[in-house]
């Protein structure tokens, strides 16, 4: 990194009390869910420690690390109410700090943001008898040693914090208990917690006088919490801003993370944390306003995907910190580009919020589009050079296809890709063509710009043979062909229905009423449905699933709810597609069900169906006797990160198929496919 004195805002110091922050770029609190057994472990510690080392000030760990054990994680939050939880965050925090990064955690009991059916089955709390949407919890009304204990609780957790030498806490008090006790929404108490406003804030307030007894004046505490809830009825800015000025004179709080909106549902979810095809920075004025008259030090983070935005926020003294985020799950080296003047390299965060959406449904975060992050144990964000140069030809400029160019590029190969089309993308093109989706595109764009910047040689238009393929003396051969649309198994009729690929293509105009069956349940359905809708047509959406579209998750699936509940769209679930017929000028629809024998018929005219894909591998079949290795794959070797052994084919080329060639997956498990396997040939 550069040593010479820059006059970029984003690159200034901040002085958070005693604590000297080396920029203005952190990492807010966030669950990746990479823990074990509720601990933050190597994985967890790697994922952090590769941000610090890449120039972050501040990495703010655990997304509502538990304080209590009637506070079960939804999503492998760390389990700060065990002893235990003090030697692994010493260890991160200790990595951390020795790469120049402060380190702090974020606290929190979840109220009723959470299920009794999981960790020790105890029984949820909440300030009042309603039920929690979006875990659909009934809590019990909390009582009088229910808050003696939590408050206990917050205490030993943040004293354990501070044993393992952490720069701070951050309590979480947007839609969890803290919150709940405030907001006039939630709380349904009488007596000394509820009613007045003086009354709904004691809590928080008790729980942040026995935190700041417990550690002392010396260590810092912050609060992230929801200053307006944008709700009727609900928590004001008035409210929010003379709360924290009350917390701020009383030497409580050291900063504030301001927050807006509620988290109860997905759709009040993704207006605080948006996702692509939503206004960037959405309440960066508003945390500006909070700051100005709450006169802390000030943090916020809500889709600010690029360093631009982030540098207005600290130019314009809206923001003394900017939380970039999810663009760190993208790019864990921004910091360290912009230092070094190469912002054109940063991987862009496009807003596919497929890290939210995994830990929302139970699995760990991972970026749409960068493999590594997660993995830092396995896989490397930058490819390690090769020891000797070969060629390398890649067919099929998709995702997976690009993917395996670039980083065979980057270890300093020498790279041909074929690809049919006149432009790259594969099934990306066609999902950037909604113009929601448009942010998509950009894992296209970047890997088309790392790729021409190592000298990577391309032929459009060309439907590559094995002939043309051998004319390159390859070394190794990757087949990233993809996959073709499936008719989803109808037992008559594939030649009357369009694929889902074919509306978004524009290849076939919308019909005037449509069915749409969806056996795959992606997003492909859905941004179909949508174009439908929009073009005039009257569409039924039908599924053999018990939901529809099951891999868009909560997040994802708010605005197409929005694009699509106010036009002639039904949704229609546990029933399937059997057969198309012609009736007259109009088909006719045979519809089945997987749980009884019947038959129903639609008269359409339309029939669009979303199967998911067949692999495109006749090429990597022709290739194959004449490979090396004929086409297999040692697993082993390629999940260690190791160079795959010698095959027993004829000497010559390896061969290897990647992404949607092999089988129907997504965009995240193409590149995975290509970065681990190309990262070490």
């Amino acid at each position: 990194m550069s040593s010479s004195p820059s006059t970029d805002p984003l690159l200034q110091p901040y002085q958070l009390r005693h604590l000297t922050l080396r920029n203005r770029i952190l990492t807010t609190s966030h669950e990746p869910a990479y823990t074990e057994d509720g601990m933050p472990k190597d994985r967890y510690r790697l994922y952090h420690l590769e941000r610090a080392k890449a120039g972050v000030a501040m990495v703010m760990t655990a997304g509502s690390a538990s304080v209590s054990r009637d506070s079960p994680p939804v999503f492998s939050n760390v389990l700060a109410w065990k002893d235990e939880v003090v030697g692994w965050m010493k260890r991160l925090a200790d990595d951390c700090h020795e790469a120049g990064a402060a380190v702090m955690i974020q606290l929190s009991h979840l109220g009723y943001r959470t299920r009794w059916d999981k960790g020790a089955w105890l029984p949820v709390l909440g300030a009042g008898p309603a039920q929690e949407p979006a875990h659909r919890a009934y809590p019990k009304i909390i009582e009088d040693w229910d808050i003696a204990r939590v408050i206990g609780d917050y205490a030993d957790a943040a004293e354990r914090m501070k044993a393992a030498d952490l720069d701070g806490v951050e309590f979480e008090m947007y839609g969890h208990l803290m919150d709940q006790m405030f907001s006039p929404l939630t709380n349904r108490l009488e007596g000394p917690y509820g009613g007045s406003f003086d009354n709904r804030i004691r809590f928080a307030r008790e729980v942040l006088e026995a935190c700041r007894k417990r550690v002392g004046p010396d260590f810092i505490l912050g609060l992230r919490y929801v200053a307006d809830e944008a709700e009727p009825g609900g928590i004001t800015i008035d409210d929010g801003v003379e709360m924290a000025r009350r917390f701020k004179e009383a030497g409580l709080i050291d900063f504030i993370n301001v927050i807006r909106g509620r988290i109860h549902t997905d759709a009040a979810l993704t207006d605080v944390i948006p996702v692509q095809g939503m206004r960037s920075a959405p309440h960066l004025d508003f945390a500006g306003r909070v700051r100005a008259e709450v006169g802390l030090p000030t943090f916020h983070a809500s889709r600010i995907p690029d360093v631009a935005t982030a540098r207005h926020a600290i130019a314009s003294g809206t923001l003394d910190m900017v939380g970039m985020t999810r663009a760190h799950m993208a790019d864990p080296h921004i910091v360290r580009k912009i230092i070094e003047g190469r912002e054109d390299d940063i991987r862009p965060c496009v807003g596919a919020t497929y890290c939210l959406d995994r830990i929302y449904q139970g699995g760990m975060a991972l970026c749409i589009h960068n493999a590594a992050t997660g993995r830092e144990a396995d896989l490397p964000h930058v490819a390690p050079p090769a020891a000797q140069r070969k060629t390398v030809v890649v067919v099929g400029a998709g995702p997976g296809g690009l993917e395996a160019a670039r980083v065979a590029a980057e270890r300093g190969h020498r790279v041909v890709v074929f690809e049919a089309a006149a432009q790259p993308g594969g099934q990306v093109r066609l999902m950037a063509q909604s113009k929601r989706r448009a942010e998509m595109i950009g894992i296209i764009d970047w890997r088309m710009a790392q790729c021409s910047a190592r000298g990577v040689e391309f032929r459009f238009n060309t439907w590559a043979e094995a002939a043309d393929v051998l004319a390159e003396r390859p070394d190794v051969v990757i087949v990233a062909t993809g996959g073709m649309p499936d008719a989803a198994g109808l037992r008559a009729g594939d030649d009357l229905v369009v694929s889902a690929w074919d509306i978004l293509s524009g290849d076939v105009k919308p019909g005037a009423q449509v069915l749409l069956f969806d056996a795959a349940g992606d997003h492909a359905a859905l941004q179909a449905a949508q174009l439908l809708a929009e073009s005039g047509a009257v569409v039924e959406v039908m599924t053999p699933d018990r939901s529809f579209a099951p891999e868009v998750m909560g997040m994802n699936l708010v605005p197409y709810m929005r694009a699509l509940q106010d036009k002639p769209v039904t949704f229609t679930v546990t029933y399937r597609l059997q057969a198309v017929e012609r009736d007259g000028n109009r088909l006719r629809a045979v519809i089945g069900s997987d749980y009884m024998p019947l038959r129903q018929e639609r008269v359409v005219d339309q029939v669009v169906v979303n199967g998911g894909t067949q692999p495109l591998a006749d090429l990597y079949f022709a290739l194959k006797p004449q490979s090396e290795n004929l086409g297999a794959v040692d697993y082993a070797a390629l999940i260690a990160g190791a160079p795959q052994p010698e095959g027993a084919g004829p000497a010559g080329f390896r061969l290897y198929r990647i992404g949607d060639a092999v089988e129907a997956r997504n965009v995240h498990a193409a590149i995975h496919d290509a970065l681990r396997l190309i990262a070490a040939v």
